[in-house]
């Protein structure tokens, strides 16, 4: 009788293992993520994908393409989702693909990304320099020339991310287009060299935002100090925000939150791949621990998946209920 009774709790289980695979809400539905060409952030968007898999969708690997061909390709619906929606940095280019109408965006999934403007402190000590409106003065801004031309070398942004306008814009704004010029190229190279000349004693001026490993080499407080800006002054859709903080601080950006952004037909068609964009959570000293391994070698495939395999591992319980509820919303 035993021996009946458990093989019939052996065939229950096996035939619920069974359905539970084939009611699995993402089967047969394939997925399309998309990011930009910085490959620190693939691990914010693989730990999506990690995630999509285990609710039965087939996930492809993430097309690399800037923001705003991510936003019109996913308004579009030629791809799924974005795990690196920037608010209200990218407001520009959400609003210009259909914005609310044709994109799903529910929840935070990572809060507290900082921008601005830094300068090596041993020339801030110096010569008193706090604000970047200072670097008006051809003498100050003269410190900062790479090139010999008198003006200052600010390491910018690259074209598309969206921190190319604020700057552009600010570099008007605060009158510094005499003095200062916008370095505007690829990023990693640019920043690499700004390393370079810091570490032969020269002053650097230069644009950075976290998360992201420039800050875990070049230390705010310790090697480089943030500058803070006359005033709030934005572009676009940004141009009502106050970028002062509580304590009258004004670093010239306002503290971003980070968002997945999935195409909005595709959202209302899968619930439980909805829930789980709106419910994600990622704390933004994990991204910055994961991008400082890459930044010291560890950044093929293999790591990164690695790494998110590794958080996955650490924070298994919080994992399996973004999962869960994922699955009970499908229902």
């Amino acid at each position: 009788m035993r021996k009946t009774a458990l093989f019939a709790a052996v065939l229950t289980t096996v035939a619920a293992t069974h359905v539970s695979a084939a009611d699995l809400p993402g089967k047969g539905i394939t997925v399309k993520p998309a990011q930009s060409t910085i490959s620190e952030e693939t691990f914010q968007t693989l730990l999506v994908s990690r995630a999509l898999e285990k609710l039965g969708y087939t996930v492809e690997k993430p097309s690399e393409v800037d923001y705003n061909v991510a936003y019109t390709t996913i308004a579009g619906g030629d791809a799924t989702f974005i795990a690196t929606n920037w608010q209200p940095l990218h407001d520009d280019m959400y609003k210009a693909a259909g914005g609310d109408n044709k994109f799903y965006r529910q929840g935070t999934y990572v809060s507290g990304a900082a921008q601005g403007y830094l300068i090596d402190k041993k020339t801030a000590d110096q010569y008193h320099i706090t604000n970047i409106e200072q670097l008006k003065d051809p003498k100050l801004a003269k410190l900062f020339d790479t090139n010999g031309d008198g003006k200052a070398d600010l390491t910018g942004c690259t074209p598309g991310w969206g921190c190319e306008a604020v700057i552009n814009h600010q570099i008007e704004a605060y009158k510094l287009s005499d003095t200062v010029v916008h370095n505007q190229g690829n990023y990693s190279a640019m920043i690499a060299d700004t390393i370079t000349r810091f570490k032969q004693g020269k002053p650097i001026l230069y644009y950075t935002w976290t998360p992201y490993w420039v800050s875990d080499v070049l230390k705010p407080g310790k090697d480089v100090v943030w500058l803070q800006v006359p005033f709030s002054s934005l572009p676009g859709a940004q141009s009502k925000v106050d970028t002062r903080l509580a304590n009258g601080a004004n670093y010239g950006f306002p503290v971003n939150t980070m968002h997945i952004v999935a195409n909005k037909a595709w959202a209302e068609k899968n619930p439980a791949a909805a829930k789980l964009f709106a419910e994600m959570k990622l704390p933004i000293g994990d991204i910055n621990a994961e991008n400082a391994a890459m930044h010291a070698g560890h950044a093929s495939e293999a790591d990164i998946n690695g790494h998110v395999d590794g958080w996955i591992k650490a924070h298994q319980a919080e994992f399996d209920k973004w999962v869960s509820d994922a699955m009970a919303a499908a229902k």
